[in-house]
This record gives structure tokens, sequence and C-alpha cells, in this order.
């Protein structure tokens, strides 16, 4: 795959976005289509491409493509976390999960609580680096894609087999396809 990359700018970004106190918040609810309706919001509403990406259990790792200058990452991320969340918590209350949400409601800080947040369901920060040479760019793709058999990780045998990543696209050519739904809240 040839990249070119500006080193002027930063058109691609390495993100990770987490559950909050890396609880596997996103395999309990089986809210992995509420990321791939983000990754659709991003390209259909705001012409942002996914590069790659990996869905684990707690957290989120994307590399996003920006066309243009004129985006705001913190915003973009934010509300991504946003609305999945409010899935997950929908689903934590429909399976009556109240361990789960007695914890995430402790999470709070008082101004979340001031702003009306009832629930905690990511860390409120995330980590976004940019990319500005191929060396980093592959060295980002492969930690996504072997992220499900790194570490602690053992969730397939063969990376590139995970359901929940690009791997497959890059290592096998299979072809992935978000689901074709909507973030009208966005």
């Amino acid at each position: 795959m040839a990249i070119k990359l500006n080193h002027s700018s930063e058109p691609l970004y390495f993100i990770t976005f987490t559950c909050y106190q890396w609880l596997n918040l996103i395999e309990i609810t089986n809210a992995h289509e509420n990321v791939y309706k983000w990754f659709t919001y991003l390209k259909e509403s705001k012409n942002i491409d996914v590069v790659a990406f990996v869905i684990m259990p707690n957290h989120v790792h994307a590399i996003l493509y920006f066309p243009t200058s004129d985006f705001d990452l913190n915003k973009i991320i934010g509300n991504a976390k946003r609305i999945i969340a409010y899935e997950i918590i929908r689903r934590l209350k429909s399976t009556e999960r109240l361990d789960l949400l007695a914890l995430l409601r402790k999470g709070l800080t008082k101004r979340e609580i001031a702003k009306g947040q009832k629930h905690k369901a990511f860390e409120s920060s995330f980590d976004a680096k940019a990319i500005y040479t191929e060396e980093f760019f592959f060295q980002k793709l492969d930690y996504i894609h072997k992220n499900p058999v790194s570490g602690k990780w053992t969730l397939v045998e063969d990376y590139a087999k995970y359901p929940h990543s690009s791997a497959g696209f890059y290592e096998i050519g299979e072809v992935f396809h978000f689901e074709p739904k909507h973030y009208n809240e966005l």
C-alpha cells in the first residue's frame, strides 16, 4: 500500500478511546454495532475515512483520515463516546445489570453530575496521535490488527479472523462493510 503523507498537516490520526475502568462494556452489551454506526456516520456525514480499526471488549482503536483541516477531533470523539455510551447504558438497564450501573454512577465527577450525566461508560480522555510517516502508520496498523492476540488478549487464534477488525481486509482481502445504519443523533 502506498501512502503519501503531508508533513505540514495531520490528515491521519491514530485514536483510542477506552471504557470506564477498562470494563468490558462493549462486549457485555454487544455494542460493536454502535461503533460501526459511528464509522458510517463519519464517512457519510463528515467525509472522514476509517482506514483501520479494531473494536475490543473494552476499547476502540482506529486510524482516521481527515480530508480537510477543518475538524474538531475532541468533538468527533466526544460525540462517539456519548452516543455509544447511551446504548451501552440502555442495554445494561434492559438486562438489569444494576451492579455495573451503580459502578458507572460512582465514576462521575461533580462537574459531570452538574452537567446532567448519569453514568460514566468511557474514560474522560482519549488518545490521539497524528501520523506523519509511513513507518508510524504501519507500526500503528500492525498494533491495531494484532491487538486481539496481544498481551492479555487471546480473542482469536488468527488476528486476521477477528470479526471486529479491519485486519481481514489488509491481510486476506476480505471486504468489510459497516452496518448501513445512520447516526441521526449526531
